[in-house]
């Protein structure tokens, strides 16, 4: 029992982060779409939101989440001046649950495949946390296809996460979730939501399988990044800057070039309130992508 028990306290910061998450972001007010609906791809239909007109801005969410709920603040503002493509992955909001096997490589192209069907040659990408992981293989996969790309509060391996997080995914069961408000707002936008439990089993099973996107890989990568972190977001801080050295990054600005890409740790922030300081989100993504 009492292993039982400390099982739960281990998770449930990580739940309480989720149902804060759905909270929130229900009551955001949202533009409408110039355009919405269905990318038939490969095996699955995407579903996806475009506003605005200017470059494009690709923007992927987190885990368990949707495109109002991760994005609902900042979008109104990001599509004053871009083509925003926002989309929902596999079994997430309205695209509908597929038993195909889940994994950093196929949402990748998934994306590709999106904006293959909206006719996007090349985007700026944005990722937030599982959405973040997901935008670094994208640059991996498809490099002349990215133009900038920001990660915020996300890794390209399982290292990056400091133990405690790794330690919760562990913990994680489908009946955690029951009666939370993100089911609630599943059976509200889902196409078929007897689905439920398997999109969990599968999205815990991802969750709690280690992955290494390669240091060698994430090096390779071109396009400038942007780094966006909350200084107690759950990230391990010294894995973070090994990436931005990877990156180019961690030099003595006046002694050579600047690297062109750039790392925020945004202080008295954690994984969930790190998306909820819109003001300096904007700040920082249209300094960066201008």
């Amino acid at each position: 029992m009492k292993k039982s028990m400390n099982s739960r306290n281990i998770f449930n910061p990580l739940l309480l982060i989720i149902i804060i998450m759905l909270t929130a972001a229900t009551s955001q007010a949202q533009p409408t779409p110039a355009d919405s609906g269905y990318a038939p791809l490969k095996g699955i239909k995407v579903y996806y939101k475009v506003y605005g007109q200017g470059q494009p801005l690709v923007l992927l969410h987190g885990a368990f989440m949707t495109i109002d709920g991760n994005w609902g603040q900042l979008i109104p503002d990001l599509s004053k001046t871009r083509k925003v493509i926002a989309l929902e992955l596999q079994g997430h909001g309205h695209t509908p649950y597929s038993d195909r096997p889940l994994s950093h490589a196929t949402l990748a192209a998934d994306v590709a495949g999106v904006m293959d069907y909206l006719h996007i040659d090349s985007a700026d990408v944005a990722g937030y946390s599982f959405g973040g992981a997901i935008a670094y293989q994208f640059a991996i996969q498809h490099p002349t296809r990215v133009k900038k790309l920001v990660i915020i509060s996300a890794t390209y391996k399982s290292e990056g996460w400091l133990p405690q997080v790794n330690a919760a995914f562990k913990q994680m069961k489908p009946e955690f979730f029951d009666q939370s408000p993100m089911h609630t707002a599943y059976n509200a936008v889902a196409p078929d939501t007897t689905k439920w439990i398997p999109f969990l089993q599968q999205m815990i099973a991802s969750a709690q399988r280690p992955f290494n996107l390669g240091d060698a890989n994430i090096a390779k990568i071109t396009a400038p990044v942007l780094i966006i972190a909350g200084d107690n977001d759950g990230l391990d801080k010294l894995e973070l800057i090994k990436t931005y050295q990877l990156l180019g990054g961690n030099v003595v600005a006046g002694f050579g070039p600047a690297p062109a890409s750039q790392l925020a740790i945004v202080p008295g922030q954690g994984h969930v309130s790190l998306m909820e300081q819109t003001t300096t989100l904007l700040n920082l993504l249209n300094g960066f992508l201008k």
